[in-house]
């Protein structure tokens, strides 16, 4: 019998990467909200842990919130982080994949360190960390992974051709896995932002010119707000989207369907 609550998800244990900032931490914050259990990874142990305060003070739920900190750009730290977290925690129900990098500059002042460095983050992470997580998911016949991906995914712009080339990996990665893991229950979906007010985007809000274009090209109007990613995330880690998969929610206030 269906849930009369789709979206609660009280019982079950999310791991959000890039989970101390950003994107990352207002995701967390919103599948705590729905009753998740969290574990929020990253490189900077302080920062997750400052972070993972914050988010148990909000939820009021003592040692609801947990921090994890590796890089998910190393395979072996990977395989170690996930065990230790469901060692400890209990097995992953929900994973979002949202670390990430950028570097805005023209391709041709890109050096073979600099793309290898950022595909590591942005696309080795999301293997990484589905291929040590979905045996177990399999076994379970049950999980939700989401991968954040973005309107780079899908369309072009100067100076981040290293980075669209990583979220269009990314959301490939999410379409084949999808179909891969759809007769074990296990769904894969992704989310799409537009551009949204974070840290990583600092120095275009910072560019008055740039964010003029970004307020007048978006058919909203303006930039998205952080918590404003929430709800989608929430959406595709409850059973409300148990027969979704290999989707991309564009969360992006109508750019990528205006021209």
């Amino acid at each position: 019998m269906p849930s009369p609550h789709p979206f609660d998800l009280t019982g079950r244990l999310a791991l959000v990467t890039g989970g101390g900032s950003g994107l990352g931490l207002a995701i967390a914050r919103g599948l705590a909200a729905a009753g998740a259990r969290i574990v929020i990874n990253g490189r900077n142990r302080a920062k997750l842990d400052a972070a993972a305060a914050v988010l148990e003070r909000d939820s009021g739920v003592s040692g609801s919130v947990k921090a994890a900190p590796f890089d998910v750009a190393d395979a072996d730290a990977v395989a170690a982080g996930i065990a230790a977290i469901e060692r400890e925690y209990g097995s992953l129900d929900i994973v979002v994949n949202n670390a990430a990098i950028n570097k805005r500059a023209p391709l041709d002042e890109f050096t073979p360190g600099d793309w290898h460095a950022l595909l590591a983050a942005n696309l080795d992470g999301p293997f990484y960390v589905a291929r040590s997580v979905i045996t177990g998911m399999k076994a379970r016949r049950h999980g939700k992974i989401i991968n954040i991906c973005s309107l780079a995914s899908e369309i072009g712009r100067p100076n981040i051709v290293p980075y669209a080339t990583s979220k269009g990996g990314l959301q490939m990665l999410t379409r084949a896995l999808a179909v891969e893991l759809a007769p074990f229950n296990v769904q894969v979906n992704g989310i799409a932002p537009g551009f949204f007010k974070t840290e990583m985007n600092a120095p275009l809000i910072a560019d008055a010119d740039f964010s003029s274009w970004v307020a007048s090209r978006t058919p909203a109007g303006r930039w998205g707000e952080p918590p404003e990613i929430a709800g989608a995330a929430v959406f595709l880690a409850s059973g409300a989207a148990d027969y979704v998969t290999g989707h991309v929610l564009f969360v992006d206030g109508g750019f990528s369907v205006a021209y």
